[in-house]
Parts: C-alpha cells; structure tokens; sequence
C-alpha cells in the first residue's frame, strides 16, 4: 500500500529521520519522499545520506499524498495555519507529536483531513522501535493499516485507544531515557566494584538487551524470569532487596506518571 505513494515530512529531526531510514529499508523510493525542514545542514545531511527530496518550504511536504507532521507539538498549529486549507483538504495527516489530539490536529488544519496518531521511540533509530498507533474520528481503517506498515519498518507496533496515547508517551516514549539512565548507573556500579568502564559499560548494556530480547521471545511474565534467576540465599535475590529498600519500583511508576501527565499537559496548549 505504500508503493506509489508520495510522503511529506514536516520537520527532519532524529524521528524523521528514523521513520525515512525505515522506509527505504522496506523498499519505498527515495523520489517518493520530501521533508520540509528549517535548518539548511540538516537538510543537506538528509538529501546528502538518504537521496530525498529537501525543502525549507513546508508547502513541497503538504503536496504529498501523505503528510508526517514531525514538529514540536508547540508550533503544530502555527505550522498547520501556515499551509492553508487548500493544500490539507482531503489529506492524511500521521502525527508523531506527543500530547497534540487528533480533535486538535483536525480544528488546527481547518479543513477536512484525516488523522492518525504515532508515539513511537528513539530506538527506531536502530530500527527497533516501539510505536502505538490511535485514529482520529474522520481516518479510515485503510488509513490506520497504511500507517502500521510504515511504523512496522521501523520496529514493532500495536494499536490503542487515543484516550491512552498520553500513557504510552510515558510508558514506551519516553522510556527509553529510564532505560539508559539505568545502563549508566548499572555500568557506574561496575566501575565502582572495579571494572573498566568499557567493559563495565558494555556488560551493562548487552543484559538490558538481553534481558529485553528474553521477555519478548520466551512470552513468559518477566517476574517469572526474574524468579529463575533468583536462588535462595544467593547474590540477585540480595541486590533485588536492595532495590526494593530504594524505592526502585516506585521511583520509575513515578517517572511513568509525571511523564504521562506532561504529555497530557501539552495536549491542552
């Protein structure tokens, strides 16, 4: 369903850049994609790395078949105001924009569109994103399908209501950065019991992986994971006490909330 399809980026940041580098991977031409994109470097490292079309004007993305809005969620309306109702009318509009709602994104166009909702994450970088995906009132089911197949080239994907969308903008959005604040203090710990902080650093980041890839593929609960690894008496069960002294659980519940109630915040902006 993507074959044939021109799409328009609105912005060319790091998550553009992601989703386009997932794109050609699945085989849509690079002739078939254009970002708009403010910043003359940026758009020359884009048209540079990736053979796409570039443009400071956001007008070359809206002539799209297909319009990524991948801009700040604080300057989407100035932005959706700025391409008129002509060039919106009848367009998909895919909305990377945390906070921002489809109701939202439909008044800000002032014309008829189509809106589909993504929260996905910085590991779509390296192709191993995690996107959930929502629809507004007036997109298709089509709509959602083409969607999901573009966010499958960059990761896995799932499909919620929009109402939870602020949720996993906490959960798996900005996830992420809890995990790599963990690799850090994990690989501090190395450090400070010895290790170099090479090795300390990459021991710490191939168990989050590892662990990570084990969760997904042996479809057991993690704490059932967790308690095969667990001996009586032994050093994890030690640790994992520790933790639990620390406020370990309860600090990132907090994480997830305060970051789940900023997004809701800017939705309301």
């Amino acid at each position: 369903m993507l074959t044939g399809r021109s799409l328009g980026f609105i912005g060319g940041g790091n998550m553009a850049e992601a989703i386009i580098r997932g794109l050609l991977a699945g085989g849509v031409s690079a002739a078939d994609i254009v970002v708009a994109e403010p910043i003359a470097g940026r758009r020359e490292f884009l048209r540079e790395r990736y053979g796409v079309s570039v443009s400071a004007d956001n007008a070359a993305a809206a002539g799209a078949d297909v319009i990524i809005l991948a801009v700040k969620p604080q300057v989407h309306q100035a932005v959706l105001a700025g391409l008129g109702t002509a060039a919106l009318t009848g367009k998909l509009l895919i909305s990377i924009m945390a906070g921002v709602t489809a109701h939202t994104i439909e008044n800000a166009a002032g014309a008829p569109v189509r809106v589909v909702r993504v929260m996905p994450n910085t590991p779509a970088l390296v192709l191993a994103g995690a996107s959930a995906l929502s629809k507004g009132a007036t997109a298709s089911d089509e709509d959602l399908d083409l969607t999901r197949q573009m966010f499958d080239l960059i990761g896995s994907t799932c499909v919620v209501d929009e109402k939870l969308m602020d949720a996993v903008t906490g959960l798996s959005g900005s996830g992420p950065a809890y995990v790599f604040a963990f690799i850090e203090a994990l690989s501090d710990a190395g450090v400070k019991n010895g290790l170099p902080r090479e090795t300390a650093s990459r021991l710490a980041a191939q168990t989050v992986f590892g662990a990570a890839k084990l969760v997904l593929e042996s479809s057991e609960h993690p704490a059932v994971l967790r308690e095969k690894v667990t001996s009586p008496g032994g050093t994890t069960i030690a640790g994992l006490a520790s933790l639990e002294r620390d406020g370990f659980r309860g600090a990132l519940i907090n994480a997830v909330d305060a970051a789940t109630a900023r997004s809701a915040e800017l939705g309301k902006r």
